[in-house]
């Protein structure tokens, strides 16, 4: 066997094999997490007429609504969540324990970058937009018109904010 049909033969024969892992993997070998674990046991379909809004969460300043659409951000697991913040709306600085993805669906969300609200310096985030935040990251945001946002995270959802004072569950 020529040393290039070697290279090309190890690698191809590998596939297979691992492949084969991956799909044994999934139907549950121990030691595996199943599927489940990573997204609902069932299909979740929810059209935007029937999202089911509720003022809060208490995390959060007054005039917030938010609705969760899958997961529950009070426990271990993602959870996907949406908040619709009236125009004018602030959250000030504050920081995530865990990843938080944000997308806007409508209306325009402002973030910034720090430990204090600077409107100059925050990005403009109309419908469609997406962001990423890491773990620990301080931000801060605030709404042009109503907007409705969508956060996709890890639970349990905390939110940390950097003057105790801007905290409204004290």
């Amino acid at each position: 066997m020529s040393r290039v049909t070697f290279f090309i033969a190890v690698p191809a024969l590998a596939i297979p094999v691992l492949l084969s892992g991956c799909a044994a993997d999934r139907a549950g070998n121990p030691g595996h997490e199943p599927r489940t674990a990573y997204g609902p046991d069932e299909h979740i379909l929810i059209a935007a007429e029937d999202v089911e809004w509720r003022s809060g969460p208490a995390s959060l300043p007054d005039g917030a609504q938010y609705a969760v659409l899958e997961g529950d951000p009070g426990e271990d697991g993602m959870f996907v969540m949406r908040l619709k913040l009236p125009d004018g709306y602030i959250i000030p600085p504050h920081t995530h324990p865990n990843v938080e993805r944000v997308t806007v669906v409508s209306g325009v969300f402002h973030l910034g970058h720090g430990a204090r609200v600077s409107r100059e310096h925050a990005s403009r985030l109309p419908e469609g937009s997406f962001t990423s935040m890491p773990p620990g990251m301080r931000h801060f945001a605030f709404t042009e018109g109503e907007t409705v946002v969508q956060l996709t995270s890890i639970g349990p959802w905390e939110i940390n904010y950097l003057n105790p004072a801007d905290d409204p569950r004290r």
